[in-house]
Parts: C-alpha cells; sequence; structure tokens
C-alpha cells in the first residue's frame, strides 16, 4: 500500500479533493434546482423539472397567508392605528377638490345648478365641505369597528404572491440565502472527510465500483446532512461537547426584519389593502356605506337647497353624489399613502411578532421549500456523485 501511494500518490490527494468538489457541485445543483426553471421544462410528466419552489407555489402562498393571517397582521389592531383626524387633514385638498367637483356635476346634471344664484352655489359648496372631516371620521368608525367585513388579509396575501410568481421566489431566495451558502459550504466540508474515507477504501480494494458508490454516497449524505443542519437541532444545544443549532433557527431575528420588509413592501402595500377594500369580494359593503354615509352627509350640510328643488329631485342628486363619491374613492384614498404607511407600521408589526413564533412556527416559513421535494434533490445529488466516481474511474485507469 505505501508502494503504490508513493507511486500514484497525485491520484490518492486528489480523491478527496475531487469528492469535496463533488460535494460542493451537488450542493449547488440542489440549490438551483429549488428555484430554476420557473416554468416546467421537459416532456410531462415526469422527463423533465421544475423548480420546487415554482411548482409548490400554490402550497406555499397557501402557508404564507394563512401564517400572516393568523399569526403576523391582525386588521383591527393596525386599522385602529389610524387617526380619523389625521387622516381628513391628509386627504384634505382632494377631498375638497373632488366635493366641489362632484357638486357642481351632480347638481349641473339635475338642471339646477345655473338656476341657483352664485351665493347660493357658493354655500352649497362650502356645506358640503364643511362636513368632510365629520363624513371621513363616520366612515372610519364603521370600518374600524367592523374592519372584517370589508378586508380580507388572506386574500391580499394571495392576491399579491399570485400576480407576480417571482414575488415568492424573491421572498424565499431573500430570507434563505445564508442558509444557501451554509448548504454549499457543507458539501465541501462533508465531502472532504467522506473523500478521506474513500481514499482509504480504495487502497484496500483497488475495486473500481468504489468510486462511483462512494460518489453516490456523498452526494446522498452531504445533501440530506446539509438540509437537516439548516433547520436541526431547533434548540441550541451542545452535541459532543459542540454547540449546535439550525441555521435558520439561530438567524431568528434577521430573517424577521428580511421578511417583513419584502412583505410591507410587496404584499401588505398601501395600494394593495385600499384595492382589497374597494374591489374585493367584500366591497359592496363599503360602497353601500359610503353612500349611505355621503347621503347622510348631504341632508345636513345641503339640506337648505331641498325646498329649491323638490323633494324628488333633492333624492336624486343624493344619490348621484353618493355614486361620484365611490368612484373618487381609489385615488383619493392613495393621497394619504405615505401616512397610512406610518400609521399601520406594518413592517415592524410583522418584525415584533415573529420573534414571538414557536420554533415550528417560525421553521413553517421556509421548511415547506424544502420537505415535499426533498428526496428528489438529494437523489439528483447522489447520481451527480456517482457519474463524477465513475469518471475518476475512467481517468484513474486509462
Amino acid at each position: 500500500m505505501v508502494d503504490d501511494f508513493l507511486e500514484h500518490w497525485q491520484v490518492y490527494l486528489s480523491m478527496p479533493v475531487i469528492a469535496a468538489i463533488i460535494g460542493y457541485l451537488t450542493k449547488r445543483a440542489a440549490i438551483e434546482m429549488m428555484f430554476r426553471p420557473l416554468e416546467f421544462v421537459g416532456i410531462r410528466p415526469f422527463l423533465g423539472w421544475q423548480g420546487v419552489v415554482p411548482r409548490n407555489s400554490e402550497r406555499m402562498i397557501a402557508v404564507a397567508a394563512d401564517l400572516l393571517t393568523a399569526k403576523l397582521v391582525d386588521p383591527k389592531e393596525i386599522f385602529q392605528r389610524l387617526d380619523p383626524a389625521r387622516l381628513a387633514k391628509e386627504l384634505e385638498l382632494p377631498l375638497m377638490l373632488a366635493a366641489d367637483e362632484i357638486t357642481r356635476d351632480v347638481m349641473a346634471r339635475q338642471g339646477l345648478w345655473q338656476s341657483l344664484p352664485p351665493i347660493a352655489q357658493e354655500m352649497v359648496i362650502k356645506r358640503v365641505q364643511a362636513g368632510i372631516p365629520d363624513l371621513v371620521g363616520r366612515i372610519m368608525a364603521a370600518l374600524g369597528e367592523n374592519v372584517d367585513d370589508f378586508l380580507d388579509i388572506k386574500q391580499v396575501a394571495v392576491d399579491a404572491l399570485h400576480r407576480d410568481r417571482r414575488l415568492l421566489l424573491k421572498l424565499i431566495r431573500d430570507i434563505s440565502r445564508p442558509e444557501m451558502a451554509f448548504i454549499a459550504r457543507c458539501g465541501v466540508y462533508f465531502g472532504l472527510v467522506l473523500g478521506l474515507v474513500q481514499t482509504a477504501v480504495w487502497a484496500l480494494t483497488k475495486n473500481p465500483i468504489v468510486m462511483p458508490l462512494f460518489g453516490a454516497a456523498i452526494g446522498w449524505c452531504t445533501d440530506w446532512l446539509a438540509i437537516k443542519l439548516v433547520f436541526f437541532p431547533r434548540e441550541r444545544r451542545r452535541i459532543l461537547g459542540v454547540p449546535l443549532q439550525g441555521v435558520f433557527q439561530r438567524r431568528r431575528d434577521e430573517v424577521a426584519k428580511q421578511y417583513a420588509a419584502v412583505v410591507a413592501r410587496d404584499v401588505m402595500t398601501v395600494p394593495n389593502l385600499v384595492a382589497a377594500v374597494l374591489s374585493g369580494p367584500k366591497a359592496d359593503r363599503l360602497r353601500s356605506m359610503v353612500r349611505e354615509t355621503v347621503e347622510q352627509a348631504i341632508d345636513e350640510q345641503a339640506g337648505l337647497a331641498r325646498p329649491l328643488v323638490g323633494a324628488t329631485r333633492f333624492a336624486e342628486l343624493k344619490k348621484a353624489a353618493a355614486d361620484h363619491a365611490v368612484r373618487y374613492l381609489p385615488t383619493t384614498m392613495l393621497t394619504a399613502e405615505r401616512y397610512a404607511n406610518e400609521a399601520l407600521d406594518i413592517r415592524d408589526t410583522i418584525a415584533t411578532k415573529m420573534r414571538r413564533l414557536t420554533r415550528i412556527e417560525y421553521e413553517a416559513l421556509l421548511r415547506p421549500a424544502f420537505r415535499q421535494d426533498e428526496w428528489k434533490l438529494i437523489a439528483v445529488g447522489a447520481v451527480i456523485g456517482a457519474l463524477i466516481g465513475e469518471l475518476q474511474v475512467f481517468l484513474f485507469l486509462h
């Protein structure tokens, strides 16, 4: 054995190095297969591949939406942070302009505007505008008491993630980047250790089957062990005197900040929340409430016009004004986006609540990306390792 080692020392020294390379390459392959390709490539149903995350996007979207709804975002809690008086102030200019335009347009359509003297026209507009803060307060009070009736947080998350499938990939990639780097590094370390064992077995047997078998074992074992070490152990503990904790569990504070930032920036945004309230499955109730509130405000603020136009036409005027107000809602509400972002503080809210999750609940942020197709990633690592091992045999023996 010593003579053979001295004669072929380059071969023996290359074995653990190649094993480390096998470990690294199989990990890189597994990482890329997690996210790519976005669409299925090959011949369905079995001959081809689609990234694990894109293929399981429906299930992962459901998991993310359930977590947001059940643990991280309470609609009533965040909605109560909006101050009706401050919101009315933020919306003051667009609402004043809208009130002016709506009043003139509606009364002109009813053939009433020109029949009023200028001072009466101005008085009607001023009275309608004067009721705007109270109108905003009423709508906010009604929303605050029954926000779950108007806003489906889960649907907001599902719709946002469905609109852009790359958003889910970005979310998983951003929070798991260090874990992916850890998996790749593990491939090198574990591959090197197994490569030393492979070298010893080869020296004893000189059997060509050793190379592909160890290549497959290196690919399989290092993939399996690296993925497990991402999540386990959940709690910090000492194993053989060495303190260990799953990489993902160890990074809870950092992950909470990253996850909250992505969700606040791309999912639970003010435009998405406004769109859900105004055009979601429960939007009809809000429109009905706004119409009733607007009509009541017109009764109180512009009731002086009733004797001038008659009860029937005044009722038509109120209905037309309410319909106009509903159409103005989307653009008007978004003018307060900056204030709403500050007040709702969704990013810090999610980050804070994520730190309170149990270990298993927190693990669910990333674990579903691996669990279902974990064995496929490991099997691919074994196949790649076996092929490289077979290539070693060809190079060493020829």
